[in-house]
């Protein structure tokens, strides 16, 4: 993994302006720690950070193809997957290699395809491709939008980089928001629109998309969607299906020439798919390394609530025994968790979900120390429509975001003229019915059926881009790298179309993946309801954010004064409001973190 930076510019040689080069790939020394590299020549100016993960020697970036008429010079972020196999090809197609890196498969595969090569990829990548000769910019990203991609196009010029800190450290992009900014912030929350970046004038590649930039011309392409279709296979046929897809995925996804390890909550995503790496590891006679997360007090305090039934722990042992893992709890007090609160916004550029991404980042800064890759059963919510949500008729008859409905609140403590002004309702839904017209239907559905499919839309293609982000920055903001096999596009698509009734199967949540782990794991293990991932509930917490809150309230030159209702957070700060105690963690964790962005960023709110 690594962090990319670019800059193009039509009317100007840039090829002295290595500094400002420097500056940008510099903001985001974090991904790439192990090296650096930089091209510039004519009207292009290509920067790598490098996380050494294969092939240390061959794979240094910018990598360049030249020949007599033409430069073709690439900077890449990401794993090919199926680069062995991408590899053999090309070589029977009379391209020569020089190294053993899955970064020359990828600038291979552009001179074979063109800008199509991307329909060839089977992995997780961002990626900049500057073809001298025909003065064009390619800018593509992976299926599901793994690896993250931002852009701004001033002008005659484009600027490209894996974070928002690498533009902003450019001297021609300013720190802005606008009022659809300040509507993403306060309306939608982490969760922002697909393609938005909340700063003003900049703007994401969305997943399975690629774009391409001329002088005089722009075109963006969806290269991969969804589609409906009716799911033939039986319930035996799914499960072996899912299996196989499962095990070739994890296979692919454990090669490393660095050390890796994997995930383990006790869940039955992460669960899984450490049973599968940890027989992969046993045939070659070593014991898969695993890691878990857990708080100071936390079986003391814990408390089930909506998402959390039971302690992680227990069962992080359970299956750890029964795979044989080397195991690691990583264990953190209340005041930790405060301390580096700040730290995951700076990582996103923008006010995240609090201890919950704080924690997280903290795991993968323990986790660095041993190594420098992960296996995580991220996203096997969202593909397995896990979430209880898809089976109550409040939030399938909901037209907004599912999720709005339990996190709602953010603009309810906006002072009174900001909220006439935002309309944040009204914002809501207009976002939603974008989503909506973008949804395959399918013909001859039930009502509960098409509902039940649209919510999965919304939690693959809104809910699940927000759950990547997290942890891309949080782990790339220790230089560790988190492959995530449950967002290998084949197994998605293949999801996609199997009915809730029968991912239900068993009458439990992603029952069909139960199923495709027996043999893997225990029974008790694969049966265990969901349980999120794990929060703090220690008191001292919550004492820390609202005096860290007050704090705020109590500083006449903190920027988020002039726009939320001081009062009403006051009592929030102060335990007088009405907010159960998760909602009122939650909601100051969000508060502290725009007032923190809005200051270090120094931020400029035009409205």
């Amino acid at each position: 993994m690594c962090g990319i930076a670019g800059w193009i510019d039509w009317t100007r040689d840039l090829s002295d302006d290595g500094r400002t080069l420097k500056n940008m790939t510099d903001a985001i020394e974090h991904r790439g720690p192990d090296a650096e590299g930089s091209w510039l020549k004519g009207h292009a100016a290509l920067g790598h950070r490098r996380l050494i993960v294969i092939d240390p020697d061959g794979g240094k970036q910018p990598m360049l193809y030249q020949n007599e008429k033409n430069t073709i010079a690439l900077t890449y972020n990401g794993e090919l997957y199926n680069y062995l196999e991408l590899r053999k090809e090309l070589t029977e197609r009379n391209h020569p290699f020089t190294t053993n890196s899955d970064t020359e498969v990828l600038l291979r595969a552009y001179l074979e395809w063109g800008e199509d090569c991307v329909r060839h990829f089977n992995g997780i990548f961002a990626f900049g491709i500057w073809d001298e000769e025909k003065e064009k910019l390619i800018l593509g990203r992976d299926h599901l939008g793994v690896k993250p991609l931002f852009y701004k196009i001033k002008e005659d010029q484009i600027l490209f980089g894996s974070e928002i800190k690498a533009l902003l450290a450019h001297p021609d992009v300013q720190a802005e928001i606008d009022t659809e900014g300040l509507s993403e912030v306060f309306g939608l929350g982490p969760m922002k629109t697909p393609g938005k970046a909340i700063f003003k004038d900049i703007y994401e590649v969305r997943g399975g998309h690629y774009m391409t930039v001329t002088k005089n011309d722009r075109k963006t392409v969806q290269y991969w969607k969804l589609e409906s279709k009716e799911h033939k296979d039986d319930v035996e046929t799914t499960v072996q299906t899912i299996r196989g897809l499962l095990e070739d995925t994890v296979k692919r996804q454990l090669i490393a020439d660095k050390p890796l390890v994997s995930m383990l909550s006790g869940g039955l995503d992460s669960s899984g798919l450490t049973a599968i790496a940890g027989k992969e590891f046993k045939e070659e006679n070593k014991v898969l390394p695993t890691y878990s997360i857990d708080f100071v007090n936390n079986e003391e305090s814990f408390k089930e609530d909506f998402l959390r039934r039971d302690l992680d722990e227990p069962w992080v042992k359970r299956v750890s025994d029964h795979v044989g893992t080397d195991h690691t709890s990583i264990v953190f007090d209340a005041e930790k968790l405060v301390d580096n609160l700040l730290i995951p916004m700076r990582a996103r550029d923008l006010p995240g979900v609090g201890e919950i991404e704080t924690s997280l980042y903290l795991l993968f800064k323990e986790m660095k120390k041993d190594a420098t890759v992960a296996l995580s059963g991220e996203s096997a919510d969202e593909v397995f429509s896990g979430y209880p949500w898809f089976h109550q008729e409040k939030f399938l008859d909901a037209d907004v975001f599912p999720w709005l409905l339990n996190i709602g609140g953010i603009a309810g403590v906006l002072n009174e003229d900001l909220k006439d002004w935002l309309n944040i309702k009204e914002y809501q839904k207009q976002r939603y019915q974008e989503a909506l017209a973008e949804l395959p239907v399918l013909e001859g559905e039930s009502d509960v059926e098409a509902k039940q499919r649209r919510m999965s839309y919304m939690f693959i293609t809104r809910f699940l881009p927000f759950m990547l982000d997290r942890k891309d920055r949080a782990s790339m903001m220790t230089g560790f790298e988190v492959r995530v096999p449950f967002c290998d596009y084949r197994l998605v698509e293949y999801l996609w179309n199997i009915p809730f009734e029968m991912k239900n199967i068993d009458d439990i949540e992603k029952g069909i993946l139960r199923r495709a782990f027996e043999g893997y794991l225990p029974d008790d293990v694969r049966n265990r309801r969901k349980s999120a991932y794990p929060s703090t509930k220690d008191d001292a917490y919550l004492a820390g954010v609202q005096k860290w809150m007050n704090n705020i309230l109590d500083d006449s030159t903190s920027p988020i004064l002039q726009l939320i209702d001081v009062e009403a957070v006051r009592k929030i700060a102060d335990g007088e409001s009405s907010l159960p105690d998760s909602s009122a963690k939650g909601l100051l964790d969000y508060l502290i973190q725009v007032n923190g962005w809005l200051k270090e960023y120094s931020i400029k709110v035009a409205i």
